[in-house]
């Protein structure tokens, strides 16, 4: 029946991620670094608050843009921790979860023709979500020696006149990288010279390690041209919630708005009371947990260098990104025969794109007993491949 599939679904390789774990759900006794989600379960007030919507019979649906009370919690919440401004009565749009969130964006603003300029590495969703649009994709580059930062010289080598959007996700997923408001200032200027749009996706905005977090959004002349991006499945362990938002012009919002309506009709009601109570009453659950990541960070760092193999320090996100290249080994043969000898599950770096060859990504979102075994077992792996 593969002859019915639109040519351009056919043609759309699965996802980098999920393919090589479909491998770990036939195996026992693997320790699993593969998936970013929190091992913490949700916040008590916040299971509760979703507990007790139910009872109450809040079991309809919400507004299209979703439940204006949590819009404008959200607008508070913007313009408080970040210092951007966005009416909840038309410029903020409550998503199934961040990920239907780049997906509107991307259908709300790209026309066949369009490029899109995607940072290499960078999460596996972006250049799917533009193909499925019509787009096509320009990887920009990024590099070790220059912290994964995105610089405006690769910006400008991988430009063609046809771009006309620019994803931002910092903190980076897979790299950590983060980029800091004197980064991201020429790449604003960038972004105003070419008239471009920018998604910037903070999902992991509030899990940085060095100072305070820029979004891009903020910098002069940024508002209007940018798509923020975010939700509460990181940052709050929410994951299966699905609860994520898209903030940006009205009428780009609103453009979005009319995709969503037809599709998804709404995010989920309970998820976006749940999503309510974890903007009101979660923030100190939310610094332990962020205290708990940190702690592992250095954890994992320090067991990759300590095993010989480079590793760039993450100051974002939840993953460690060691360069395995010295091994001989590419980043699938290095996954896949970690896997089979010593039941450690990774992801290859090559799956969020070309720059991540020599890389593996390992999520540190797991208990410190589990990355202390991990560690322990890639250690007996790449030993003799190091000899």
């Amino acid at each position: 029946m593969n002859r019915y599939l639109a040519s351009h679904v056919a043609n759309l390789p699965p996802s980098g991620i999920r393919k090589f774990f479909d491998l770990v759900a036939t195996m026992k006794d693997v320790i699993s670094l593969g998936v970013g989600e929190p091992d913490f379960v949700t916040p008590w007030t916040v299971r509760e608050s979703g507990i007790f919507s139910l009872e109450q019979g809040q079991t309809m649906y919400t507004s299209n843009a979703g439940l204006f009370e949590l819009r404008e919690e959200l607008s508070h919440h913007l313009a408080t921790s970040l210092g951007l401004s966005y009416n909840p009565l038309d410029e903020i749009l409550i998503t199934s979860g961040a990920s239907e969130a780049v997906d509107l964006v991307m259908r709300a603003v790209l026309a066949p023709g369009d490029v899109v300029l995607v940072p290499d590495p960078s999460y596996v969703s972006y250049a799917p979500c533009a193909t499925l649009a019509g787009a096509s994709v320009r990887y920009v580059p990024t590099h070790a020696k220059e912290a994964f930062r995105l610089r405006v010289e690769d910006l400008t080598q991988a430009y063609s006149p046809k771009a006309k959007l620019l994803v931002l996700s910092y903190p980076n997923n897979p790299t950590g990288a983060i980029m800091q408001r004197e980064d991201l200032l020429p790449i604003a200027d960038f972004v105003a010279k070419h008239d471009l749009l920018v998604l910037a996706d903070d999902i992991y905005s509030d899990l940085t390690y060095a100072g305070a977090h820029t979004s891009f959004a903020s910098l002069p002349g940024m508002h209007d041209r940018t798509l923020f991006v975010s939700g509460f499945s990181k940052s709050y362990a929410m994951t299966g919630w699905r609860i994520g938002y898209v903030a940006g012009h009205k009428d780009l919002i609103g453009g979005m708005t009319k995709i969503h309506q037809y599709t998804m009709l709404c995010a989920p009601i309970t998820g976006q009371f749940a999503a309510l109570e974890a903007l009101r009453s979660a923030s100190e659950a939310k610094t332990d947990m962020v205290t708990a990541y940190d702690r592992r960070r250095r954890l994992m760092v320090h067991g990759f260098r300590q095993m010989g193999l480079d590793c760039f320090e993450p100051l974002g996100a939840f993953y460690v990104f060691p360069n395995i290249s010295i091994t001989n080994l590419s980043s699938e043969e290095f996954a896949e025969e970690l896997l089979k000898e010593e039941k450690v599950a990774v992801v290859p770096g090559t799956a969020f794109g070309p720059s991540g060859e020599g890389h593996i990504r390992c999520s540190y979102a797991y208990s410190t007993e589990q990355l202390q075994e991990a560690l322990k077992r890639i250690a007996h792996f790449v030993k003799p491949r190091l000899a």
